[in-house]
């Protein structure tokens, strides 16, 4: 039975691949040092004879002989990657290193779960795995951006040194059931302050973009990356193109929730991108994967969610 470690197993996306994983038959050890994860997300996992839980921070070294690793550890939210910044770069830098070691040391195939943000406010639209990105190196958001930058160098570094088998996936803005309802981000902000009752908190004037794909085609993606052929190394974007402003979704989730929400305007938080779109032709062709799930079906599922745990 293969053996795969999921690093960041009880966050959100990482809880959703470890069903999945189990779902297909494998050996699950999820390992995560629960500070933005939790075990509510894998609870229904814990007495499961193919899965095991290892409470474990990535900065430190960790060796176990697994088949592959899907390296997911990292806050992803600037609410929580900004709280504390040093600790977000050295998860992102001494973890890659550490779980590219230990990649090494068993010759295990390893996937990276980077991000859109390493396009940065981008000047290109919509974003190809071939534009270098326009970040700022010394901003708030640094901690995240250029720590997941720095670790795209890293996986290539040992790529082409070492042979290893490494997968670079771009995520783009997902949502689904078990996002945190304080994350701070767009989709879930939105639903908390309606479902509650409150005005809804748009940064800007609400006509920049986003691209929101649904947590399940996400992880179908990850999934078709780490089993394609060893040559498909990415780093392939994964996430949805079809593209709204925050106006957009707030009207929408707003118009599923019902209540007597009103739209409250703020300034913009500070590098906040203006627009975000995957051009997802790699993954089209290299995959054969795209997203299938419509954004008022996905956000049902997750306005569902949200109602049982905030009530």
């Amino acid at each position: 039975m293969k053996r795969i470690l999921v690093t960041g197993g009880a966050g959100f996306l990482g809880s959703h691949l470890c069903d999945r994983l189990i779902e297909k038959g494998v050996r699950v050890i999820c390992a995560d040092n629960l500070f933005t994860g939790t075990k509510r997300n894998i609870e229904h996992l814990l007495n499961h004879p193919h899965f095991e839980f290892l409470q474990h921070d990535i900065t430190l070294p960790l060796y176990i002989d697994v088949d592959s690793i899907y390296n997911l550890a990292c806050p992803a939210s600037p609410v929580h990657y900004q709280h504390d910044p040093v600790k977000t770069i050295k998860t992102n830098l001494y973890g890659a290193i550490n779980m590219l070691d230990m990649a090494k040391q068993f010759k295990a195939r390893i996937l990276q779960s980077s991000t859109s943000e390493v396009y940065g406010d981008p000047t290109e639209h919509p974003q190809t795995e071939k534009y270098w990105g326009n970040v700022n190196p010394i901003g708030p958001r640094s901690c995240y951006d250029e720590g997941k930058r720095c670790a795209e160098t890293l996986f290539f570094d040992y790529y082409r040194q070492y042979q290893l088998e490494i997968k670079v996936a771009r995520i783009f803005n997902t949502y689904g059931p078990r996002m945190l309802p304080n994350d701070g981000r767009v989709v879930s902000n939105f639903i908390v302050q309606a479902l509650k009752g409150e005005n809804i908190t748009i940064y800007g004037d609400g006509q920049q973009t986003r691209s929101f794909c649904y947590v399940d085609d996400l992880i179908d993606g990850l999934i078709q990356f780490m089993d394609s052929p060893a040559d498909i190394t990415g780093p392939i974007n994964i996430g949805n193109p079809n593209e709204f402003t925050i106006l957009e979704l707030a009207e929408k989730i707003l118009s599923l929730v019902g209540g007597k929400s009103t739209l409250t305007f703020h300034s913009l938080p500070v590098d906040d991108p203006q627009q975000r779109k995957p051009d997802i032709t790699l993954a089209k062709t290299k995959l054969v994967w795209e997203p299938r799930v419509r954004l008022d079906d996905g956000l049902e599922e997750t306005i569902s969610y949200f109602k049982k745990i905030l009530f």
